[in-house]
C-alpha cells in the first residue's frame, strides 16, 4: 500500500478546509495534505455564481467562484499538497487516513492531526416522505443549481419550490432570470428559515409568493411532474384536511435542509450532536478524539460562508496549537447547554486552556423569531454575560463572543445560553 506521512490532513477542499489549512500553515504548519474528492478545489461555492459573499470577512460583494478563488490561491501559493479526484474511505481513531484515486491507487496517510470538513448534502425526497408517483422534474434546489449554473441545463420551465431556506429562495430568483415562471415558494414553518436579504431580493423584487404553514403532500405524473398537491399544516405541521390545492407544474425544487457529511466522522467513533448532525466539539473546535477537529457545514449548517471561514481558521489554529503542544486541558470541562428559545450551541463544550486567546465565540441559532432580546450567558441561573440584539430569526446564525477569563475562574461544569426579551 502507498504510505505517506503529514502533520496535518484536511479532508474537505471546499471553503473551510481551504481557510483551515492556510490558518494551519500561517501558524507554522508546513506538512499539511487537503484531500477533495471532487476534481477541483471551492466545494459548493463553484457553482453559487450570484454574489452576496464576503461582505463580512472581506468587506465586498463577490460570487461564490470568487469567494473561494481567493482561498484557493493563498493555498497554492503556500505550497500546501492537495490531492484532488481523491475518496476517503475510512478515517482511523489513530489518525491513519485511508483514501484512493486513479493515479496513486490505495493510500494509507498518517497523520498527527485531522481536520474534518466534508462539508454537508441535501434532505432528498425520500428523507421526507413525499408520496405520489415517481416522475421527471423532481430536484434538489442544489442540483438545479448545478444544472443551470455548471452544466448548461434548464431543469424546467414551470416550477414550485417546497422549503424556503436560503438555497430554495436563491433558485427561485434563478429559474425566474432563466425564463421560468416560479408558481409559489412553499414553507411548512410560520416563518421562513433564509436571511430576510434573499427574501426580499430574490421573491419580493419578482413578486414570487412566498406561502407559509403550507407543504406538498402529492406529487402528480407519469413521465413528468404534472402538477402537485399542497395543503395547509397545523401547529403540530400536519396536513389539515379540506384545505388541499392543486398547482400545475413541471419541476418540483426541494430546499428543505441540510445534512452534514458524517459518516466518515461516525467510523472513526466521533460523538455527534443529534440537533446539528455534526460533532460535538470544544472551543477549539476539537472532537472527542484527541488530534481530531471538525469545522465548517460537516459541524453545523451555516447560514454565511463568512462564518464558515472563520470558524475554520479557528480550527486550523487549534489543530497547530495542538501540533506544537501549546494546548493545556482543564481539569474539568465546562458544558454549554441551550436555554430559552435556543436550538442548539456550537461548541458544546469548554476544555482548553490557550495562551493569548482573549475570547470565545459561541454560535447558536433561536427557535422562534423575536424582537428586542437579549442572549444571556447563565452560571448557576446567574448573568456572567449578555448582549442585546435587535432581532433574531433561526434562519440567521447569532454568535456571542465573551471574555476567556471569564470560563477560565470558573469552577462549575456547566453553563447555560438562553434568549430572553429585554427587560426580563
Amino acid at each position: 500500500m502507498n504510505k505517506q506521512n503529514y502533520d496535518l490532513v484536511v479532508i474537505g477542499g471546499g471553503p473551510a478546509g481551504l481557510a483551515a489549512a492556510q490558518e494551519a500553515y500561517e501558524q507554522g504548519v508546513e506538512s499539511i495534505l487537503i484531500v477533495e474528492r471532487d476534481f477541483e478545489l471551492g466545494g459548493i461555492l463553484q457553482q453559487c455564481i450570484h454574489n452576496g459573499f464576503g461582505l463580512h470577512y472581506f468587506g465586498e460583494e463577490l460570487t461564490g467562484p470568487e469567494y473561494a478563488h481567493r482561498f484557493m490561491e493563498k493555498v497554492k501559493e503556500r505550497g500546501i499538497d492537495i490531492k484532488l479526484d481523491t475518496m476517503v474511505l475510512e478515517v482511523i481513531p489513530d489518525k491513519r487516513v485511508y483514501a484512493i484515486n486513479s493515479e496513486e491507487g490505495m493510500m494509507e496517510i498518517n497523520a498527527k492531526a485531522i481536520i474534518l470538513a466534508m462539508g454537508c448534502r441535501e434532505r432528498t425526497r425520500e428523507a421526507i416522505g413525499i408520496p405520489g408517483s415517481r416522475p421527471a422534474g423532481v430536484f434538489s434546489a442544489g442540483t438545479a443549481q448545478r444544472y443551470i449554473n455548471m452544466e448548461g441545463y434548464m431543469p424546467g420551465k414551470r416550477v414550485v419550490i417546497l422549503g424556503s431556506g436560503d438555497i430554495g429562495l436563491i433558485m427561485a430568483r434563478r429559474m425566474h432570470l432563466e425564463g421560468a415562471k416560479v408558481e409559489a415558494v412553499l414553507e411548512l414553518l410560520p416563518f421562513s428559515g433564509g436571511l430576510t436579504r434573499n427574501i426580499v431580493q430574490c421573491l419580493d423584487d419578482f413578486n414570487i409568493p412566498l406561502r407559509l404553514k403550507q407543504t406538498v403532500i402529492e406529487i402528480h405524473g407519469k413521465e413528468r411532474v404534472e402538477k402537485v398537491t399542497v395543503a395547509k399544516v397545523d401547529e403540530n405541521l400536519q396536513p389539515i384536511s379540506g384545505t388541499e390545492y392543486e398547482i400545475e407544474c413541471d419541476t418540483l425544487l426541494l430546499s428543505v435542509g441540510l445534512i452534514p457529511e458524517n459518516e466518515l466522522s461516525t467510523q472513526a467513533g466521533i460523538e455527534l450532536d443529534f440537533v446539528t448532525g455534526g460533532a460535538i466539539v470544544d472551543e477549539g473546535r476539537e472532537t472527542n478524539i484527541e488530534g481530531i477537529f471538525a469545522c465548517g457545514n460537516v459541524l453545523h449548517v451555516h447560514d454565511l460562508v463568512d462564518w464558515v471561514t472563520e470558524e475554520s481558521k479557528l480550527a486550523g489554529q487549534t489543530a497547530a496549537y495542538y501540533l506544537q503542544d501549546k494546548i493545556k486541558r482543564r481539569e474539568e470541562e465546562v458544558r454549554v447547554e441551550p436555554g430559552e428559545n435556543i436550538g442548539y450551541i456550537v461548541p458544546q463544550k469548554i476544555n482548553n486552556l490557550v495562551e493569548g486567546r482573549r475570547r470565545v465565540d459561541l454560535y447558536m441559532r433561536a427557535k422562534q423569531p423575536m424582537n428586542d432580546v437579549k442572549i444571556r450567558l447563565l452560571v448557576e441561573g446567574k448573568e456572567l454575560f449578555s448582549k442585546k440584539q435587535r432581532r433574531v430569526e433561526p434562519g440567521e446564525m447569532i454568535t456571542l463572543a465573551f471574555p476567556e477569563k471569564m470560563i477560565q475562574k470558573l469552577e462549575v461544569d456547566k453553563v447555560k445560553v438562553e434568549i430572553v426579551k429585554e427587560g426580563q
